[in-house]
């Protein structure tokens, strides 16, 4: 069953138009999935603070946000290359490069490729052999788990596809220290489980458009109440797992308080999220977007949190 309403008929595509270089270029960057860079280097950086308990070295610090930023362009135009059919259908992604056709599949793929090389090099040459093969596993499992195999077969798609992303606290603590223990572990698994709430705050957001291109996301196949059930279960395992990195990784006070506080809000947003859901399916009642950017918000202050800690608490 589908709660959502019959597929808006396909838009027309734009005019081609000659791209001018500026043009060019911005598509080529805009394949990288910026956004999404920015968030993986949020997780990377201030693990690489706690890793060294201070301020890591500068060069280090360069040397792994190139190459991590390098690998997760890499893994984005990958992804948008495969998924090139269904983002000319898609609202949120019809504006890309690749719909648009100011850069060629051929082309993007090449970029891909040259971009996983260069993150491959540059990590294993001045960062370590171990945070070069992570990155290689992330790229790998988003590329082959999630776009190819997880996102149009299963519900499930970003709860495992999401695998991904939580790499970047595995990369960053290895970058610093060449080896892992259970702190980037745990830190792994308070992004897993933050995975779902954001995504499928958007995914609700955005729910025809997915069930335009039978892309199989919870909330084109439950009703909103359930994605909103769904979305209290992982806040509350991710709320319960950031809290468990202060015995785990011997914190100070500052860096629990901090979870605590951050937890509770974004707690508070989801279960209003929910009780909005009950009985619903408008969206404009919903606000499933007040929980997406609460979500963005959310992580960013508790990764501050983790690399301030080592400096408040010395």
């Amino acid at each position: 069953m589908t709660y959502v309403g019959q597929p808006a008929a396909a838009a027309q595509q734009p005019a081609v138009q000659r791209a001018t270089a500026r043009d060019v270029v911005a598509a080529y960057v805009g394949l990288t999935k910026p956004r999404v860079i920015e968030l993986l280097l949020l997780t990377t950086v201030p693990v690489m603070f706690y890793a060294a308990r201070g301020v890591p070295d500068l060069g280090l610090v360069v040397a792994t946000v190139v190459g991590g930023t390098f690998s997760a362009g890499s893994a984005s135009v990958f992804n948008c290359v495969y998924d090139r059919d269904i983002d000319e259908q898609m609202r949120r992604t019809r504006r890309r490069a690749l719909p648009r056709h100011i850069v060629s599949p051929r082309s993007a793929l090449v970029f891909g490729f040259v971009l996983g090389i260069l993150s491959t090099v540059i990590l294993y040459v001045w960062v370590n052999p171990l945070s070069a093969l992570l990155s290689v596993l992330a790229n790998a499992f988003y590329v082959f788990g999630y776009t190819m195999l997880l996102k149009r077969r299963t519900t499930q798609n970003i709860v495992w596809g999401g695998i991904a992303g939580c790499f970047p606290t595995l990369i960053g603590w290895t970058a610093v220290t060449g080896s892992l223990s259970w702190t980037p572990v745990v830190l792994f698994l308070v992004v897993f489980f933050w995975t779902p709430p954001h995504t499928w705050a958007l995914a609700l957001r955005y729910r025809e458009d997915y069930a335009n291109v039978d892309v199989p996301m919870l909330p084109v196949v439950a009703s909103a109440e359930r994605v909103g059930r769904q979305v209290v279960v992982y806040s509350w395992l991710m709320v319960a797992t950031s809290l468990l990195l202060w015995p785990v990784a011997d914190t100070g006070l500052f860096y629990p308080v901090a979870a605590a506080v951050l937890g509770a809000v974004f707690l508070l947003e989801a279960h209003r999220m929910w009780a909005r859901a009950r009985g619903t399916e408008s969206l404009s009642v919903i606000q499933p977007m007040r929980l997406f950017h609460a979500s963005n918000l959310y992580l960013s202050l508790l990764f501050v949190a983790v690399a301030l800690d080592p400096l408040i608490s010395r």
